[in-house]
């Protein structure tokens, strides 16, 4: 399933990107985020509270940035399992000063298995770009405090 997405964050890019490798500012950026532990530079354990139709429940799973080319690129790899099911993603964010702010661009893929897979990609779809939305709505919020 192919992920993307375009977000403007009120900040200077290289604030945005500082942010983004944040722990304790993704941890409260992240919808869901019970727990996010830095385990190395860039990489991190997590626990996060997901609804997707009618699974619920915590998913574990880790979060690693890579291929850094700051403040301008990086690439997220994800990878999670909870009830029922997995989930894997891979996401490219490329970050460019636009009229005093930050756009954020977005482009990568997910994929899932187990009963998660089933309840269909179109869901699977819309909830990812609804806590994607939320996520740099809540970055956005976190740097402009």
């Amino acid at each position: 399933m192919k992920i993307a997405g375009t977000y403007k964050i009120a900040a200077t890019r290289q604030k945005v990107w500082d942010a983004l490798l944040d722990p304790d500012i993704l941890k409260a950026s992240i919808p869901g985020a019970d727990r996010l532990d830095q385990t190395s530079p860039g990489k991190f354990d997590a626990e996060i509270s997901v609804g997707i139709g009618m699974i619920r429940g915590k998913f574990h799973g880790t979060v690693e940035s890579i291929d850094l080319n700051p403040p301008s690129s990086q690439r997220l790899v994800m990878s999670g399992e909870g009830p029922g099911g997995w989930i894997k993603g891979e996401g490219a964010l490329t970050l460019r000063d636009v009229d005093g702010i930050t756009e954020i661009e977005v482009e990568g893929e997910a994929s899932t298995g187990g009963v998660l897979a089933r309840v269909g990609q179109r869901m699977i779809g819309n909830a990812s770009k609804k806590m994607m939305g939320q996520f740099f709505k809540n970055l956005n919020r976190a740097l402009n405090r």
